[in-house]
């Protein structure tokens, strides 16, 4: 594995984010919706950063199962407990990759009656996209890779590593990752 943004840069990046977002939602209720299981470092990290109150609340979707891809249709396995309705969301999750599951989710809760819903992840990763989706706020822009730490994993490894990573020469499903 390599090192490619070490946690003191993490930290740094979080913190930025957490500024934007207190900006963007001044004035605002906010409810933070975490994607389990990859958001919760980050999710953990950001929300007490951000300078105002917020609602939390978890979904658990599933498309990649132990996968390096998305699998088919994206199912709500957990949904979220609390009413949205006329609140602003902010959507998190540790990476935005083809879209496929931030997009269909994002769509889901539209038809709650939010005043809003905005994406925030911790990577931003363009070479898969396959769905017309952009995050609102993102840590890192990554384009490929096979990225882990920091909440993001490989078939439930990894998630704990301080650091985000990339598997240099990890054979996964047949494909070489560099």
């Amino acid at each position: 594995m390599k090192v490619i943004h070490p946690a003191h840069e993490i930290a740094q990046r979080v913190k930025t984010l957490a500024q934007e977002i207190t900006k963007t939602y001044s004035g605002c209720e906010l409810t933070v919706i975490g994607i389990l299981k990859g958001s919760f470092i980050f999710l953990s990290d950001l929300v007490r950063a951000i300078d105002m109150p917020v609602q939390i609340d978890f979904a658990t979707l599933s498309s990649y199962g132990n996968a390096d891809c998305p699998q088919g249709e994206v199912k709500i396995l957990h949904d979220i407990k609390l009413n949205i309705t006329g609140r602003h969301v902010l959507l998190v999750d540790d990476i935005l990759d083809t879209g496929e599951s931030l997009s269909a989710y994002k769509r889901y809760l539209e038809q709650k009656g939010p005043a809003s819903v905005r994406i925030c992840t911790m990577v931003n990763k363009t070479h898969r996209r396959s769905a017309a989706i952009q995050p609102d706020f993102y840590g890192f822009l990554i384009e490929d890779g096979f990225v882990v730490g920091y909440g993001l994993d490989y078939a439930e490894q990894y998630r704990a590593l301080p650091d985000i990573c990339v598997l240099e020469t990890n054979s996964i499903d047949g494909e070489e990752y560099a």
